[in-house]
């Protein structure tokens, strides 16, 4: 598998559209600029859409991909390893953050095993049907994921991002559940931005203590010198120092752009992958909003790579698609201004009129 072949694939979004969704705003009777952000995420939205103005997001999904990493058996995160199957079963009985936002906004919430280290009847088979194996390996000693596990994974996500697209999702809210995932996010956002373990090392969704961060900084610069070598090639990265779910992630991202299907960031997960897959297709990120910033140094070094400012600042650190989801109505009531604000009238806009043609034109009419 080569993914640089997405780059063919993959185009921008309309920027006609966008340049007529630009002149149309401009007519609006609210003062432009007096909407700040949401302007510009109608433009963005119209533009994914070819619609102007852009349309009502109607059949938003909240996609969650999960998995467990080797690297949390050293302690690196304030979650026991082998501990993502307790996230799935809160959220698949709705008593975690993500589940009771989507329920209040009527989001649905699908889940997709990507590589839980858990016995396959503790979980739906629904959930786990995709799995590629049990857990991944210890990124600081050894691979994540052999190469055609790597690749199988990419597919899986290309995949659901081909599902989503025919079942009418117009919008996917991205998000991940796993245990030891920012280690191995840093190592990439790391690896592909040129850095030392200290400067993309934060403290996970659930704050750890200044003893568990050290050992992660050192779990990362172990991870790093395997990652160097294999920076050419991306499912080479995904398998050195990725995991099934990061890989299955990045193809679901570079599929969405394939498909015009808009996603909405999470994390320092998916903007890990989402880093990965911009390395294989630069037009990618046209196609994903920034949700929130989590806190997590290594998400603002990715999203500032890839030129995404976050919609948010909350302070949110949940994880689990939360602060992505927060973002959602923003991107509705963007779409909704845009289109039901009226435009300004002719006198308005400054454009003169001549009497007597329009004296001429109501005689014609009548």
């Amino acid at each position: 598998m080569n993914l640089d072949d997405f780059s063919d694939l993959i185009e921008r979004p309309d920027s006609g559209v966008r340049r007529d969704a630009e002149e149309r705003r401009e007519r609006l009777a609210v003062p432009t600029g007096s909407l700040g952000r949401l302007d510009e995420l109608a433009e963005w939205l119209g533009a994914a859409q070819a619609s102007v103005p852009a349309k009502a997001v109607e059949k938003p999904r909240v996609i969650l991909f999960a998995g467990d990493h080797g690297v949390a058996e050293l302690g690196v995160s304030a979650r026991p390893a082998g501990a993502a199957h307790a996230l799935v079963r809160e959220v698949l009985q709705g008593r975690s953050p993500v589940s009771i936002l989507a329920r209040s906004l009527r989001v649905p919430v699908r889940i997709v095993d990507a590589g839980v280290d858990c016995d396959p009847q503790l979980l739906p088979e629904d959930v786990v049907r995709h799995r590629i194996r049990r857990g991944s390996g210890r990124i600081d000693i050894e691979d994540a994921l052999t190469v055609e596990e790597a690749e199988a994974a990419l597919r899986l996500g290309m995949a659901i991002a081909d599902q989503e697209a025919d079942s009418g999702t117009d919008l996917a809210v991205l998000g991940d559940l796993s245990v030891g995932g920012t280690t191995v996010a840093a190592t990439l956002v790391a690896a592909l931005c040129g850095t030392d373990a200290s400067v993309v090392t934060g403290r996970g969704g659930e704050v750890i203590d200044d003893l568990t961060w050290m050992r992660k900084c050192a779990a990362i610069r172990d991870a790093l010198r395997r990652a160097r070598p294999v920076l050419g090639d991306q499912v080479e990265l995904l398998a050195a120092v990725g995991g099934a779910d990061f890989a299955a992630m990045t193809g679901f991202l570079l599929q969405c752009a394939v498909r015009r299907t808009p996603v909405i960031l999470d994390g320092v997960v998916s903007a890990a992958c989402a880093l990965v897959a911009q390395r294989a297709a630069f037009r990618a990120p046209d196609w994903w909003l920034a949700g929130q910033l989590s806190g997590e140094p290594g998400q603002v070094k990715a999203l500032d790579r890839m030129a995404l400012n976050p919609l948010l600042d909350h302070g949110v650190t949940v994880g689990e698609g939360t602060g992505a989801l927060l973002a959602l109505p923003l991107v509705r009531a963007a779409a909704a201004l845009a289109a039901e604000l009226p435009e300004r009238g002719v006198e308005e806009l400054g454009v003169k009129t001549d009497p007597d043609a329009a004296s001429e034109a109501a005689a014609s009419s009548r």
